[in-house]
């Protein structure tokens, strides 16, 4: 007689199914720590697979090949750090606070280690795989910018602030708040700022640009 299954009950022989999206999201994590730890080239998908505990035949079968993975890996890292940067951004009366609120999360993500560590092995293995420069700037960095310029165009219509060119004025702020941190990471070998240095970096930097652009009728 076929055996039937019981509410609450599986065969022990059977794997339990769990959605692709989630797998996903497992493999793009094993994928981060593999690819900032070991570089692109010593990474492989029989890593990435042994890594997030998952089959090779279901990596592939979800991610055809490894510039997949760096690729889908970076846009979702990505796509939480805007989930995150739309859902913590309120609107303030106050628009030095919000400035700094929106500030603090580029910065959460520029200067996180894993990310930095991606950025060197960007710039150290990028001679080899040239795509991956690309990637990483495409849906890394570019995106970032753009998040906080569509969030500084909301700030201009509700004239709080005044540009000229207000994408080239985002990347001017992350380029304020985390270049020069990463450039000491990377190239220096310096550690990371700690947090309470970073909210004195994003303080400092928020007064300095808002000086420049802020509206006489928004600045008392």
């Amino acid at each position: 007689m076929a055996q039937t299954d019981t509410p609450g009950r599986r065969d022990r022989g059977r794997p339990q199914l769990r959605p692709d999206d989630e797998t996903r999201q497992i493999i793009y994590e094993a994928a981060r720590h593999e690819f900032a730890g070991s570089g692109y080239a010593a990474t492989s998908m029989e890593t990435v697979a042994r890594r997030a505990g998952v089959s090779t035949k279901t990596l592939y079968r979800l991610i055809p090949n490894k510039a997949a993975l760096f690729e889908g890996m970076v846009s979702d890292r990505l796509d939480r750090f805007l989930s995150t940067f739309n859902l913590h951004i309120h609107d303030h009366a106050n628009i030095e606070e919000a400035l700094r609120d929106a500030l603090m999360i580029c910065a959460d993500l520029a200067l996180d280690e894993e990310v930095v560590a991606l950025q060197r092995m960007v710039l150290q293995e990028t001679g080899k795989f040239s795509g991956i420069a690309a990637t990483f700037y495409k849906n890394g960095m570019q995106r970032t910018v753009s998040a906080l310029a569509d969030w500084l165009r909301v700030q201009q219509k509700r004239e709080f602030i005044a540009l000229d060119d207000i994408d080239e004025a985002a990347g001017i702020l992350i380029g304020m708040v985390a270049s020069a941190p990463q450039r000491a990471a990377i190239f220096g070998g310096m550690p990371l700022p700690s947090r309470s240095q970073i909210e004195a970096r994003v303080r400092t930097c928020a007064a300095l640009f808002l000086r420049g652009c802020q509206t006489k009728q928004r600045s008392v």
